[in-house]
């Protein structure tokens, strides 16, 4: 069975286009639907984030009209309970060495967009896993983090690989809408990634090799699906 690190943000807030803070975090469909399944699978997930810091979950993800339901926002708040003492206790990213793991999972949220997209600690262990054929599996948001792997010249690990990630039109129309300070998809887009995105608010999962990607929180369960056939080949 593999060893898989789920990088998750430790921003709790996000700067608006117009200066004012919007609470964030991770999104709680993401997180628990991709670590359930991968420890269904029989792997190994250790959970990490910048400074070691417990991760905050977007208590609108909670919701039941966030969350699909009643009962699917009380199972997650359930297994976030479950695994409390993992989420409280996460490995600090900078003491990370990816060597020891065989896929890095990236779960989203908007916390992704405050944090994680210039982490020099991150872009280190993506550009040493990428090297060695590793998989990368951020999604919805999670792929702003790829931009922080960029080596000293300024080029970015990703440029020419095709992947997804939350559309625009997502982001506009049922995410924080104008007032996002930026748009995950344009600035890969403008580094030189190949954004396949789908319909909005549907699954869609491209990958390119090592590199899996998920549109949104309903890639959420195909993601693990493609990160779990992934790692049996």
């Amino acid at each position: 069975m593999a060893n898989i690190l789920m990088v998750v943000s430790a921003a709790d807030s996000l700067t608006m286009r117009d200066g004012t803070q919007h609470p964030t975090g991770y999104w709680a469909e993401e997180l628990v639907v991709s670590h359930q399944s991968l420890r269904d699978a029989g792997h190994t997930v250790h959970i990490a984030t910048p400074g070691g810091a417990k991760p905050t979950v977007d208590e609108v993800s909670l919701a039941a009209e966030s969350a699909g339901g009643q009962d699917r926002a009380d199972g997650f708040r359930e297994y976030l309970a479950k695994i409390d003492a993992e989420l409280s206790a996460p490995l600090v990213l900078a003491d990370v060495d990816p060597s020891g793991y065989d896929a890095v999972v990236m779960p989203g949220g908007h916390g992704p967009m405050a944090d994680l997209y210039q982490d020099d600690d991150l872009g280190r262990i993506l550009a040493e896993a990428d090297r060695a054929g590793k998989v990368i599996a951020p999604f919805c948001h999670g792929p702003a983090g790829l931009l922080s792997a960029v080596d000293g010249d300024g080029k970015f690990a990703f440029a020419g690989r095709r992947l997804t990630v939350f559309s625009d039109d997502e982001e506009l129309n049922g995410g924080t809408g104008p007032n996002t300070p930026w748009f995950v998809e344009d600035v890969l887009k403008e580094k030189g990634a190949i954004v396949e995105n789908g319909a909005a608010w549907g699954s869609n999962v491209v990958r390119d090799r090592n590199l899996i990607t998920g549109q949104n929180p309903q890639s959420s369960e195909d993601v693990a699906k493609e990160v779990i056939k992934a790692l049996g080949e």
